[in-house]
């Protein structure tokens, strides 16, 4: 007790002397209280904490109003400082925020409607593609999204698919009742007329890769995608020899119907890729357009097991394949892209050297008439070409006003 007696004055002092050496330069008047002057009931210096900041350097560190926790204070404020500190970063690897699936105008609409009739035709005109007419509307991704998506925001991605939807059935239908009993009349003509459709339409896909470095892997990946659809087209006309019936099925037939269902589907999404072409590769085109008639379903109903199996699987490729392709091209775009473009443009060649225009091309060499389909074939075909390249363009310049 008399040790700490003695002590007290000697801190008093110590406590004066540095006020003192702090106060004088400069003075303060005496009217003026400063702001960092300690109050009455202060701590001694001696005393304070050891990580205290002083009051001077206190605004250097200090952060914005805005940018101060609601309960922040001490080290408590400090924990989600750092966390979101972390989640900034975490969010830069993230992928990118979920797209709008709205329809900006009824224009739009329109368009998502005019590329589904696409998407329709394609399962009956041999190598013409729904995807490719998707990116040239600029809707590829967001039909990938949407169809990746459609568990978990069912809302959004159905208004999205709908008009598509809408004009699949009507692109099937029209294909199913008109193209088809064209392509009997003049095959030649009316594969010159889609032909040109696509070829025009390809620069679209090439400008998806412009400014992309050129490499040998995607030079390799090019060319095998240029060779998927030529080896479909020569097995279709070379090997497969007839069609198959849809009579008198066992087990495994209605998983194969299945198989092919999913495989339709990525033929759907995947640039390039031929629906037709893949059923005439297994036999199945013919029948199945032939089964589409009341007094075939009531000869035999059990075709509709048939359509089950192949629906179910459609719809489980749509789902599953978006999904996967789409995380392709946030990974691999240029890859992805290199065996796109060689898939669309071995599709087009193909067009003119499936069976049905093969055929065509052996009762030309028989003698058959041939000099009116030549010519009106390849009319048709620069033609087609000619104004899908100028809509290609015009989407082009849109896409920069927008921009």
């Amino acid at each position: 007790m008399q040790d700490n007696e003695t002590n007290r004055p000697a801190a008093h002092s110590a406590d004066a002397r540095e006020g003192k050496e702090l106060s004088d330069p400069p003075r303060a008047p005496e009217s003026v209280v400063p702001e960092n002057a300690a109050p009455e009931n202060a701590v001694p210096a001696s005393t304070a904490p050891e990580n205290a900041v002083p009051a001077s350097t206190a605004p250097e560190n200090a952060s914005p109003a805005a940018e101060v926790p609601a309960d922040g204070g001490g080290e408590t404020s400090a924990a989600p400082a750092e966390e979101a500190s972390g989640n900034g970063s975490v969010a830069c690897s993230q992928p990118a925020a979920d797209p709008d699936l709205r329809y900006g105008s009824f224009a739009q609409v329109c368009k998502g409607g005019l590329l589904g009739f696409f998407i329709g035709l394609a399962i009956i005109v041999p190598g013409v593609s729904g995807s490719t007419v998707a990116i040239i509307f600029k809707l590829y991704h967001k039909l990938l999204y949407a169809l990746g998506n459609l568990t978990r925001r069912f809302r959004a991605c159905l208004r999205f698919l709908v008009p598509i939807g809408i004009g699949v059935v009507i692109g099937f239908g029209l294909g199913f009742l008109a193209i088809q009993k064209l392509i009997e009349v003049s095959p030649f003509t009316v594969i010159a007329l889609f032909a040109g459709l696509m070829l025009g339409a390809y620069p679209a896909v090439l400008d998806e890769v412009r400014g992309e470095r050129k490499s040998a892997p995607r030079v390799l990946l090019f060319l095998a995608g240029l060779a998927v659809p030529v080896a479909v087209c020569c097995v279709s006309v070379f090997v497969v020899s007839g069609d198959r019936a849809l009579e008198g099925l066992q087990i495994w037939h209605y998983v194969l119907f299945l198989a092919l269902g999913y495989a339709v589907a990525i033929t759907q999404v995947v640039p390039g890729l031929s629906a037709t072409a893949l059923l005439m590769l297994f036999g199945y085109f013919r029948p199945l357009m032939e089964s589409v008639h009341l007094s075939y379903w009531r000869e035999n109903p059990a075709v509709f097991g048939v359509y089950a199996c192949m629906i179910v699987g459609f719809v489980l490729g749509l789902i599953t394949f978006s999904k996967l392709l789409s995380k392709l091209f946030v990974r691999r775009r240029a890859a992805t892209y290199a065996v796109i473009l060689g898939l669309a443009l071995g599709s087009i060649l193909t067009m003119f050297f499936n069976a049905d225009v093969y055929a065509v091309y052996g009762a030309w060499a028989a003698g058959a008439p041939m000099a009116l389909d030549l010519v009106l074939g390849i009319v048709l075909f620069f033609a087609a070409a000619a104004l899908s390249y100028l809509f290609v363009r015009y989407e082009r310049k849109r896409g920069k006003m927008l921009s």
